[in-house]
């Protein structure tokens, strides 16, 4: 078992699994209502802290209690569905943690400060609840030092918890996660406490264990760039409520809501009066006149635009496009620049905003602001609901 086969990790049933969560529960200022259904791969939950994804997982690991609902695991559909109920309120179905073979990565890690990192790692290697077989003590520890290995954690066996960094501790508690073979891991804000550095390294690493991982995962996270990256499927949540849910790819191309736009990372947003089918009057960018792609329906109350979709134009190339058909042209005047390592964030009077990317060598301002930017009518969001 050595050099352990990261493809045999696959959760061991005859059918991939399906997560479906309907659950309430009453918490400090609003009511979490959530409902969803997760299958093979990994599922976003990103919003705001203190929106009610951290107690959503904790009710799948079974470390709190919802309110009312149901949570069950599926492993077919139609005629050879088959299953186990994590919880249901109607039938008191509740499992303890370690009967629902949920993996469940705290913040905090949960590491045992008086148990070495191996130690750790063998912790769920044992008893009725582990699959992988071999459960005597070389068996656990062969497991144990190929999952150090993975996590390139080798030469750390022996230390304890306080002797390690933080992102040596969220290592070693991943390790442990999926040595244990979950049929669901939860991840909550798995890369929180890493520098960058390292956040980026484990990112990729994650993204390779879990296309080997056969079972269900579910990402809390309110990094944009974590859930497009390690998400295949979204949920976009606040106050308790789902916003949006949907392939996370198409959810940050169409968020279709002032709430969910912002959540994706869309700066600017702003009120619109509608004047044609397909053009609009931005008026929180002083009255700017804009042409959309698509027709601008009675449900549509704001329009966005994303700080990289906008193409800058010399004076001689706007004057050739000045009144032709989706032009939507934005005069530069007087802007704000401030430097980043890697980009200019240039502010414009109107209140838009634009990214534009520079070297980390480039340091003069000059020529970095055109005369002109334009906005394609197909990056144009057409939102709906209120601009908070």
């Amino acid at each position: 078992m050595h050099g352990r086969d990261w493809k045999s990790m696959a959760v061991k049933s005859e059918h991939s699994p399906r997560l479906g969560v309907d659950i309430t529960k009453k918490l400090k200022g609003f009511e979490l209502e959530i409902a969803f259904e997760a299958g093979v791969g990994c599922l976003g939950i990103l919003g705001p802290s203190g929106c009610g994804k951290s107690m959503t997982l904790k009710s799948i690991a079974g470390i709190e209690t919802p309110g009312a609902g149901r949570i069950a695991l599926q492993y077919a559909s139609g005629e050879a569905a088959c299953g186990r109920v994590l919880y249901d309120s109607q039938l008191k179905v509740n499992l303890r943690p370690q009967e629902r073979r949920v993996g469940y990565l705290f913040q905090s890690y949960a590491l045992f400060p008086n148990m070495t990192v191996e130690e750790n790692i063998m912790t769920g290697l044992s008893g009725k609840y582990f699959r992988g077989g071999n459960t005597t003590l070389a068996g656990r520890r062969e497991v144990a030092e190929s999952m150090m290995k993975r996590f390139r954690l080798e030469g750390l066996g022996k230390r304890y918890p306080c002797q390690l960094s933080g992102g040596q501790q969220q290592r070693v508690a991943l390790a442990r996660i999926l040595a244990y073979e979950p049929e669901v891991l939860l991840l909550d804000e798995p890369f929180s406490a890493m520098d960058t550095y390292l956040r980026e390294g484990l990112r990729l690493e994650l993204k390779r264990v879990m296309a080997g991982y056969g079972g269900v995962a579910v990402m809390v996270t309110h990094d944009r760039d974590e859930a497009y990256q390690l998400c295949d499927n979204l949920l976009l949540m606040d106050r308790g409520r789902v916003l949006a849910k949907g392939r996370t790819r198409e959810l940050f191309q169409n968020p279709v809501t002032c709430q969910a736009a912002r959540l994706t990372g869309c700066k600017n947003i702003s009120r619109i009066q509608r004047v044609g089918e397909r053009k609009v009057l931005a008026l929180d960018w002083g009255g700017l006149e804009l042409e959309t792609e698509l027709p601008v329906g009675d449900e549509i109350t704001a329009v966005g635009i994303r700080a990289h979709d906008f193409e800058p134009l010399s004076e001689a190339r706007a004057g050739e496009l000045k009144g032709t058909p989706g032009a939507n042209l934005i005069q530069v005047q007087n802007p704000d620049i401030s430097e980043m390592p890697f980009e200019w964030y240039i502010t414009l009077d109107n209140g838009l905003w634009w990214k534009k990317e520079k070297t980390i060598h480039t340091h003069e301002t000059a020529g970095v602001v055109p005369d002109w930017l334009r906005v394609a009518p197909q990056a144009l969001l057409l939102l709906s609901g209120q601009l908070l």
